[in-house]
């Protein structure tokens, strides 16, 4: 399966290339009917039903042409969504002032889980604010203010195993 991905997200970057579109991710699974699902974003504005549609024609074409799956298969195409997955540094750095949550496969400083506004990233690391919670009352919802840059986290790029944007209900600007 390895392999046919590798091959599937050449044909995919060739497509999302020739677009004007950049490729997020693919997403290979299913035993029989593969489902083939195709993650992709477009700076400023982000993705459009025909951006997606776009995308969708061009990769058929190719992945017919080159014969890259042999039993029969369901494309999917579309855009990242308001909780996207952050997987390489340029989804990191179009994001910064953005809450984001990430989980390491290691300690980073005695800690695997942050949660906070990404701040700034660098060669092979992230920085991230922490979100302080406010006065707590019985029942009430969790207050977060940002903290003041002293307890920012530095995190590398390579033990992060998974990061993703949080939904942010009432915010319509970063940071």
């Amino acid at each position: 399966m390895l392999d046919i991905k590798q091959k599937i997200y050449g044909l995919a970057s060739q497509a999302a290339e020739a677009e004007g579109l950049d490729l997020v991710d693919i997403i290979v699974s299913g035993k029989g009917r593969v489902l083939l699902r195709v993650i992709i974003d477009r700076d400023p504005d982000g993705v459009t039903i025909e951006d997606c549609e776009r995308m969708s024609r061009s990769l058929e074409a190719l992945l017919d042409v080159e014969d890259a799956i042999s039993a029969s298969y369901m494309l999917e195409v579309s855009s990242p969504g308001i909780d996207r997955p952050l997987l390489k540094p340029k989804d990191f750095e179009k994001n910064i002032g953005r809450l984001a949550r990430i989980v390491t496969k290691e300690a980073v400083n005695g800690e695997t889980f942050f949660l906070g506004r990404l701040v700034d990233v660098g060669d092979g690391w992230v920085r991230l604010r922490p979100e302080k919670s406010g006065p707590q009352k019985p029942h009430a919802k969790k207050v977060s203010k940002p903290s003041d840059g002293q307890d920012d986290k530095f995190i590398p790029f390579d033990v992060i195993s998974k990061a993703k944007l949080e939904i942010e209900i009432g915010r319509s600007e970063k940071g």
